[in-house]
């Protein structure tokens, strides 16, 4: 199964059975950007806050800490984090404060990967809402402020995605473009001249593509219409 709303995802999958974590990485990790593998819920917790994944898949009973108490210190740092918790069905009552915690959805062991697949398909509106599909293959991550060209990471400074940020918000909310002025205030807490601004676009426009962006002579810049 592929998806383009898959592939723009990435999946951290924390659970303590070796076995079962291989299983589904085999299984479903293929269908998106990443899907990465902690093994208990101090070390899942510590990669969510260094890679800020999508979706977080994660057992209840860990060692060091619980699926629970692990999913409550995410849900402190974003609360709309969603997560799915795979539990044994031995531990159905602890379902229930998963469920206060604010899981999205719970499975019950054994379960078919291709079903989970497909529940994680079903997010698409929920999840995609932070997706923007731009112009010649671009997709921006409003969340964890990435950029991908046809599904492959574009490596941006902070500068270049505040710049990013800059043209996405004007496009959405009040005009498609952003003046040469609005850009250097918000870009630089300096004077910057017009030759640095245009220095600074030009290398932007490497990292993307020329037809990524627009320049509106003695204006400003706007990000060209899908």
């Amino acid at each position: 199964m592929r998806s383009k709303f898959l592939k723009s995802l990435k999946v951290l999958l924390v659970e303590d059975e070796e076995k079962l974590a291989s299983l589904l990485k085999s299984a479903i990790g293929d269908n998106f950007h990443s899907f990465l593998l902690a093994k208990d819920g101090n070390e899942g917790l510590e990669l969510y806050k260094k890679v800020l994944p999508d979706l977080v898949i994660t057992d209840i009973m860990m060692p060091n800490k619980t699926g629970l108490e692990m999913a409550k210190e995410i849900k402190n740092i974003h609360p709309n984090s969603k997560i799915i918790i795979l539990s044994a069905f031995s531990e159905v009552e602890k379902l229930l404060s998963a469920i206060d915690t604010g899981v999205v959805k719970y499975f019950i062991k054994p379960f078919d990967p291709d079903e989970l697949l497909e529940y994680i398909l079903s997010l698409e509106e929920v999840i995609g809402k932070k997706l923007v599909h731009l112009q010649d293959g671009f997709t921006f991550n409003k969340t964890t402020k990435s950029l991908y060209k046809d599904k492959k990471y574009i490596t941006l400074s902070k500068k270049e995605i505040l710049f990013l940020e800059l043209l996405l918000k004007n496009q959405e909310e009040k005009s498609t473009l952003s003046e040469y002025e609005d850009i250097k205030k918000s870009l630089w807490s300096e004077k910057v001249s017009d030759e640095r601004l245009r220095t600074f676009v030009r290398r932007f426009r490497d990292k993307t593509s020329k037809e990524f962006l627009l320049n509106v002579k003695g204006q400003g810049y706007q990000l060209a219409s899908t």
